[in-house]
């Protein structure tokens, strides 16, 4: 990004010295003093900067006065550049080679200036201006400089009173050290040669009476006059006083007034405001009467004393012309179109006198703000730019200017503001041009654009072009405006003669008269002018040298001498045509002079072979060439008939116009050429023939839709999260049996990418990622992909890209079901991640929390078990320390029957059978409510809680997995234990299969290992999923042990 630089130059003649005439319609170069010239060397910013120069200049400068040097300013050379003003006249000029700046004839008045004069006070007086500087030497595009100029004030202007005549009335009993406030003095300079100061001059039957206090009084000095003695009317009516004011200025200017005090009876109040200032909003365009503001006094007195009339007090003229103030209840209202563009602030006073004998008066300050109203419409302003001129709205370019030359600069602009003045700006149509915007400085109301070429300029095709602009603002309702340019494309010499025919044929008698006309070639050039004025000459054979002469304008050929065939019976001419362009470009043709005689000449055709190309799909018996056939004889002998050798009947010629027609219709994609052979047979005794070959090329019409190769409808590939941005995801080929344009292809996304995940290249086809892969989007995406060629009208096909998102393609059966599920939805519909996503989610917390509760709850019920077992280690229950127990506290007890069936040997029960594994079937994996059954294992034993525990299969197995890891001794707790009439067996269900997994401690692994077996580790909690797939656990199968499917778990109470 290139940085903006802010050079700031002042020029204060006061201070430096005199400044005397540069270069100019009456004066001599102007020289800057050295000082100065130094500041401008070392500030000059560099020419890689975008750089905006103020410069400060008082007013009133004399014509041809040096503002400042761009070339030094910018660091650029003063040579093989061009400067031109753009904006600024006709207050300034600028030297094109140097870039100086200098006023003009037309004096810069501060005060006249149309920007400086509705201009809050405290604000400078800007004068814009903008330069282009185009560089000759590489002829590029001009470049556009915005500068300012801050016309500083010199006091030029004479403080004046609004009357040479002021009158005051003041009450005879007025109180010593009473104030009376004066008008004021206007003076059209501004800070400090504006007003500075007034002085009351009296007589000396005032001198006594009356003296002057000057008050700040909103940023003014108010002038105010005190009464210092006691007045008598009765014995002096009135008094004349001089007022006089002063300047700042140096010299300072003065004026003076008459100030009439008139001595009136008593009136002991005066009227007071409610307010001292008043502050309203006004929208422009306001209807007449529309209500202001209304302001409003008071006055303590009674009667006529009371009674108060408003009117304006020194309101400027438009104040008084754009509003009314209603003499008797101070409403103001509106009398005239109020135009914000005019004038954005009105300021003024309104004074409140009473009616009273001597009345008196009240003072208020009323400000009403112009509201902006969308009643502008955009202006458009075309001017040249650089070495580009205009004339009468047309700008001539020539045809070999570059690529993204400026042709013109437009400004758009809208005297609205805000939003109302925000414009937009764009070239309507379709033409080789564009706006380019020339400067970064402005405002959203005031922009600036370069008009530039987009595509190289061809006279020879299009001559002019009319450039229309529209410009829209940004109000409600919007308004809008046009402007137009039209560029005339100026030719260059870029075309060389062409001749109607590069080869002709000519037959002559011989014995002819010297000075015959043996031909007439012509010759066209696409330029214009003086590069299309053509001269023809003559390069001849050896063998024809000196026999034959042009016409350098027409191109008649003649013959100077008489023709003897028995010597020559042809000639060859070459024949040049050159253009008067600079530098000349010529083409050339061949001009075959053939000499008649008897009938011992065949018939010739004119070329030796006839090459005619058409459009396929042509109606039967339409003329696809034409040719010619000369005989040198003549009568009889040179009648020639014309006919089609090895006739097929796809072909038939017309004798006498050697027109060439078709039997069929064309088909390029059956048959793109034919070939076949005319014959051409005079009518001499014995007859003489000719054969030429003719070729017909069938040229391509555009009616073959694109087929697509690649992929299928129902194919897929496979898209893994990890795939990188811009990688080519897939690929989509077409082909056109079509040729030419009709067989170029373009291809883009019609469909099934919401996300804009996808791009496809427009000519290569090939699909790639452009945004990173979330978690919504796995699942199957359908592109429908558009492959249309460029023919006209254009044909197109269409083809299905399933991207399949997802870490693998375990569930084959989910992707063909969506494969077919995409194949039956329409185009419409857009098919592009998962579309459960969200319920997916929450049903996934779901199962998360449910999943969480129940191995919590397990864990409570292990951590109350091991508790328990504990304390019963403790207990005086048999526990010997070291003493090996042979049972299992968690091994289950054998069934009632078992224990009838060996209770009496002793014998080792039969082991039950394994608990039959349950299917799948919950594929959630949610536990299922607990169930508890009161059993008894034994006569003898405690009655036991037993939970049948259906499980996935590889599911852990607690029993196996605490009897194999716990570092504890068993118990085994006897009948006759306190307790154990309450024990009893509690057998919980278990989470999912692999919901236990290890950590790398052998204490903890899954359900599928075992004290006996080396560690090993589990497999993944859960599979790749699928999107759309059910979701399903498994894991391997543990060997089968006798009380698999059910854990026993003793708890006390």
């Amino acid at each position: 990004m290139r940085r903006r630089k802010t050079v700031l130059l002042i020029l204060e003649p006061a201070r430096m010295g005199p400044l005397r005439p540069s270069p100019g319609p009456g004066g001599q170069r102007l020289l800057l003093p050295p000082l100065l010239l130094a500041l401008l060397l070392l500030l000059a910013p560099s020419a890689s900067h975008t750089t905006q120069i103020v410069y400060k200049v008082p007013e009133e400068q004399p014509p041809n006065t040096l503002i400042g040097s761009l070339a030094a300013d910018y660091g650029l050379p003063d040579v093989g550049h061009l400067y031109k003003l753009e904006v600024g006249a006709p207050y300034l000029r600028v030297d094109g080679k140097t870039g100086d700046i200098f006023t003009t004839e037309t004096s810069i008045d501060r005060e006249g200036l149309r920007e400086c004069q509705n201009k809050i006070p405290e604000n400078p007086c800007i004068l814009e201006f903008e330069v282009s500087i185009t560089d000759l030497v590489q002829n590029g595009s001009p470049r556009l400089l915005e500068g300012q100029i801050e016309v500083q004030d010199i006091n030029d202007n004479t403080p004046n009173f609004a009357s040479p005549v002021i009158t005051l009335a003041i009450p005879e009993n007025t109180n010593i050290g009473s104030l009376f406030p004066i008008p004021l003095a206007t003076d059209r300079d501004a800070g400090p040669n504006g007003v500075a100061s007034y002085e009351l001059q009296a007589g000396p039957e005032a001198q006594e009476l009356f003296g002057l206090q000057v008050a700040e009084d909103q940023e003014e000095k108010q002038p105010q006059l005190i009464v210092m003695g006691n007045l008598d009317r009765e014995r002096w009516d009135s008094y004349d006083l001089t007022i006089k004011v002063q300047d700042g200025g140096s010299p300072p200017r003065a004026s003076s007034a008459l100030l009439r005090v008139t001595v009136l009876d008593t009136n002991d109040n005066a009227p007071k405001f409610e307010r001292p200032t008043y502050e309203a909003e006004l929208s422009e365009n306001s209807p007449i009467g529309h209500s202001v503001i209304q302001v409003k006094a008071n006055d303590s007195d009674q009667g006529a004393n009371a009674e108060i009339d408003y009117t304006f007090h020194q309101a400027p003229e438009v104040v008084r012309r754009l509003l009314r103030l209603d003499r008797n209840t101070g409403l103001i209202t509106v009398q005239g179109p109020v135009d914000r563009e005019e004038l954005s602030t009105l300021r003024f006073s309104v004074l409140a006198k009473d009616r009273g004998a001597n009345p008196k008066s009240a003072r208020a300050q009323v400000v009403v703000t112009v509201k902006d109203m969308n009643d502008n419409a955009p202006t458009i302003e075309i001017r040249g730019i650089g070495l580009v001129t205009h004339q009468d709205g047309m700008a001539n370019i020539s045809e070999d200017v570059a690529e993204e030359t400026a042709v013109a600069l437009v400004q758009v602009s809208d005297r609205d503001e805000g939003e109302n003045a925000a414009v937009t700006c764009v070239v309507a149509g379709d033409v080789p041009f564009q706006l380019r915007q020339a400067s970064e400085t402005g405002s959203d109301s005031k922009k600036k654009y370069f008009l530039q070429t987009t595509t190289p300029l061809d006279y020879e095709k299009v001559k002019d072009y009319t450039i229309e602009i529209v410009a829209v603002d940004s109000g409600n309702p919007p308004l809008s405006s046009t402007n137009s340019l039209k560029v005339q494309v100026v030719d260059v010499n870029d075309n060389a003669p062409v001749f109607t025919q590069s080869i002709t044929e000519v037959a002559f008698p011989e014995n002819n008269k010297p000075g015959e006309v043996v031909a007439e070639v012509t010759a066209s050039d696409a330029d214009s002018g003086s590069n299309a004025e053509l001269v023809y000459s003559l390069e001849p054979e050896p063998a024809a040298q000196g026999l034959f002469t042009i016409s350098p304008e027409n191109g008649e050929i003649r013959v100077k001498t008489s023709l003897d065939r028995e010597q020559r019976d042809s000639y060859e001419l070459k024949v040049v045509a050159a253009d008067r362009g600079s530098p000349s470009l010529q083409g050339t043709a061949t001009v075959l002079v053939n000499v008649l005689d008897c009938n011992d000449n065949d018939p010739k055709f004119m070329l030796s072979g006839y090459n005619f190309s058409v459009m396929e799909n042509m109606p039967a018996l339409s003329p696809v060439g034409m040719v010619t056939v000369i005989d040198g004889d003549k009568g009889e002998n040179a009648r020639v008939q014309l006919s089609v050798e090895q006739d097929n009947g796809d072909f038939v010629i017309q004798n006498g116009t050697g027109t060439i027609l078709s039997s069929l219709s064309f088909d390029r994609e059956q048959q793109s050429t034919y070939t076949f052979q005319l014959k051409a047979v005079d009518g001499g005794v014995p007859p003489r023939s000719a054969y030429v070959g003719v070729t017909i090329n069938v040229l391509d019409e555009n009616d073959n839709a694109p087929f697509i190769t690649a992929p299928s409808n129902t194919s897929h590939r496979l898209l893994t999260p990890q795939t990188r941005l811009g990688e080519t995801v897939s690929q989509v080929t077409a082909e056109d049996i079509d040729s030419g344009i009709n067989a170029e292809l373009t291809y883009s996304i019609a469909g099934g990418n919401p996300y804009g995940l996808f791009q496809i290249g427009s000519h290569s086809g090939a699909i790639t990622l452009e945004k990173e892969i979330e978690r919504r989007h796995h699942g199957l995406h359908r592109l429908v992909v558009k492959v249309s060629d460029r023919g006209k009208p254009p044909r197109y096909g269409t083809a299905l890209v399933h991207l399949y998102v997802n870490e693998t393609l375990a569930n084959r059966t989910l992707l063909e079901t969506l494969l077919v599920h995409s194949l039956d939805t329409p185009l419409d519909i857009d098919i592009a991640g998962d579309p459960e996503y969200e319920r997916s989610k929450q049903r996934g917390n779901i199962l998360f929390g449910v999943v969480a509760g129940v191995v919590a709850v397990a864990l409570l019920i292990a951590l109350a078990v091991l508790v328990r077992y504990c304390r019963q280690r403790e207990a005086k229950s048999g526990y010997q320390a070291g003493k090996k127990e042979t049972k299992d506290l968690y091994a289950p007890k054998p069934s009632g029957k078992a224990a009838k069936g060996n209770k009496s040997k002793g014998k080792k029960s039969k082991s039950p059978k394994p608990v039959k594994p349950v299917e799948d079937e919950d594929d959630t994996g949610l536990q299922k409510s607990l169930k508890f059954n009161l059993m008894s294992d034994a006569p003898g034993d405690s009655p036991r809680i037993h939970l049948p525990l259906n499980y996935p299969p590889g599911s852990p197995d607690l029993g196996r997995h605490y009897r194999s890891n716990s570092p504890l001794p068993s118990i085994q707790l006897q009948p006759q234990s306190p307790s154990a009439s309450k024990k009893h067996q509690v057998v919980q269900d278990l989470p999912p299969a692999n919901t236990f997994v290890g950590t790398g401690d052998t204490t903890s692994t899954g359900s599928e290992q075992y004290s006996d077996y080396s560690y090993r580790t589990n497999p993944p909690k859960y599979p790749s999923k699928q999107v759309g797939q059910p979701f399903r656990l498994s894991t391997p199968q543990p060997p089968p042990h006798p009380y698999h499917g059910a854990i026993w778990t003793e708890v006390w109470e």
